[in-house]
């Protein structure tokens, strides 16, 4: 089992490090003058590497119809007890890590002044980020990119619903439900902060989990390319095109067309530093954001200007970053799973 999920933890190693390095020429003076000295590389990992969230979207959908319905139809007849495991899940370690990020915020601020770095958060921002509603309540948030968290249990309890009303047809409703998305939801730019604008993509990874259940693969993988090919007629974008790339990719991995062994599976120790990072790479979202705060701080205060002091100041922000995540994976977000309901 474990050399078919290498292809997968060597998407979200890549897709993680890319939404950090987005965020990178986001933020602070230090993307001022990523932009300065490299504005070609800048622009691109500012306009591109945004979209690798839906590599995480795609896989999203695939793990939660590999644990809610592993054979196309629920397995478990207690999707509120799903829903609040989720739940559970994602906001006890998101917690840590905002507790962490508003430290390291009052910390900055006493070095530098600049919008980016957040204020001290008033009792509307800790409610609505306990109940993960800050992005339907248009609140600002606590730290850069943690909408996704609050879309990622939507999208699970979206999955968790049609699935228990569709018992036996619900492979039906969870497909209607991503063609909405993706012929209508996801072109209505307004509606970023609610589950059915990027169902789309996760219900391309429900049946890229599903093909390997089907008892013709090879069919139902036509019907994905052909359900991508036809959104993508209707209207062209490139997320939903990266989307649907890997989607088709998990799609064939899993179908019975697929075989041998990758390269990867082949190098234990690579495979062991590419499993590390994907186990990690929930807590780099959560933690980088306080790592590249303090990076922008030691920036301003120690005047350098030079385009090596740069690279060198952005480097070390990067690898501390990455060992950050293991750390808090290991010490904080593994405790923290362990937690049942």
């Amino acid at each position: 089992m474990q050399h078919r999920l290498i292809h997968i933890d060597a998407a979200k190693v890549v897709a993680s490090n890319l939404i950090v390095l987005h965020h990178f020429t986001v933020y602070g003076p230090l993307a001022e003058a990523l932009d300065l000295a490299a504005p070609r590389s800048t622009d691109w990992f500012f306009e591109y590497a945004r979209m690798a969230v839906q590599v995480f979207l795609v896989i999203g959908g695939y793990f939660a119809a590999s644990s809610l319905a592993p054979h196309g139809y629920p397995q478990r007849g207690q999707p509120l007890r799903n829903i609040a495991r989720r739940f559970v899940r994602l906001v006890l370690p998101l917690g840590v890590a905002l507790l962490l990020t508003v430290a390291v915020s009052a910390l900055t601020r006493i070095w530098l002044q600049s919008d980016f770095v957040p204020t001290a958060p008033g009792w509307l921002q800790i409610l609505t980020h306990a109940t993960l509603t800050y992005g339907v309540l248009g609140v600002e948030p606590l730290s850069i990119g943690i909408w996704y968290v609050a879309i990622d249990f939507q999208l699970f309890a979206l999955m968790s619903i049609l699935l228990w009303g569709g018992r036996r047809r619900a492979q039906w409703l969870v497909a209607l439900a991503g063609l909405a998305s993706l012929f209508y939801f996801n072109l209505q730019p307004q509606g970023d902060n609610w589950a059915p604008y990027f169902f789309g993509s996760y219900a391309m990874g429900a049946f890229a989990w599903w093909v390997g259940h089907a008892r013709h693969s090879g069919k139902l993988l036509y019907v994905l390319a052909i359900a991508g090919v036809a959104a993508l007629a209707w209207d062209f974008r490139d997320r939903i095109a990266l989307a649907w790339v890997v989607a088709m990719v998990l799609g064939v991995a899993r179908s019975r067309l697929s075989g041998g062994r990758s390269v990867l599976a082949r190098s234990p120790r690579l495979y062991a530093w590419i499993r590390a990072g994907a186990r990690s790479s929930y807590a780099l979202f959560l933690t980088h954001f306080s790592v590249w705060m303090l990076a922008n701080a030691l920036w301003v205060n120690l005047g350098w200007a030079s385009v090596g002091a740069l690279g060198f100041v952005t480097a070390s922000a990067w690898v501390l970053c990455l060992l950050a995540a293991m750390g808090f994976e290991r010490y904080v977000e593994r405790p923290l799973a362990s937690i049942r309901m």
